[in-house]
């Protein structure tokens, strides 16, 4: 793994991708053969799940945003009308989870979504994201969104690409690093 540079802050630059899907693709992309999969919506999830998916998920990729929040504040996102989470589950084990966000009219965000890091490499990422897509196009939008930075790793533009998003605008982020 490369060293980060923090700056004088102690803070990460992130080069941010936006990238849209403007209609859902034409097939789904197949369960993997082998392990038990099952993907399930959460409703309700306990915030100290929540919790362990983010880290597991995140930490590597330094998510930030939820990293910070008290119970009250996240509690108002993970269980709000317009979020929806669904975890995959690997031989009974969470092996990741997706967010969609459906606040906008018109759009849904794929939010979060990835793998722990015991289940990257086995060939789920692609299925995972496809399961993904078509659970944010089920609320019809006009558009589905995501996101991918360059703490993330760099195979996920390119899943990202390959699945059929394209890129639309780009940013800047400054983040605290998870240590």
């Amino acid at each position: 793994m490369t060293e980060l540079a923090l700056d004088a802050d102690g803070l990460l630059d992130a080069r941010v991708t936006h990238l849209e899907m403007l209609g859902p693709p034409s097939v789904r992309v197949p369960m993997p053969l082998g392990p038990n999969l099952a993907v399930l919506r959460a409703r309700a999830m306990p915030l100290a799940f929540y919790r362990y998916l983010y880290e597991q998920v995140g930490k590597a990729s330094h998510w930030a945003k939820h990293r910070a929040l008290d119970d009250e504040a996240l509690a108002a996102i993970v269980h709000a009308e317009a979020t929806e989470i669904r975890v995959l589950y690997v031989d009974g084990s969470p092996a990741g989870f997706f967010e969609l966000d459906l606040r906008l009219p018109g759009e849904a965000e794929i939010r979060y979504f990835g793998l722990t890091p015991d289940f990257q490499g086995r060939g789920l990422a692609r299925f995972f994201l496809s399961e993904a897509v078509f659970a944010a196009f089920a609320h019809a939008p006009e558009r589905v969104v995501i996101q991918t930075c360059t703490l993330d790793s760099p195979r996920a533009l390119q899943l990202y690409q390959r699945m059929g998003f394209a890129p639309y605008a780009w940013s800047q982020e400054k983040v605290a690093p998870w240590l």
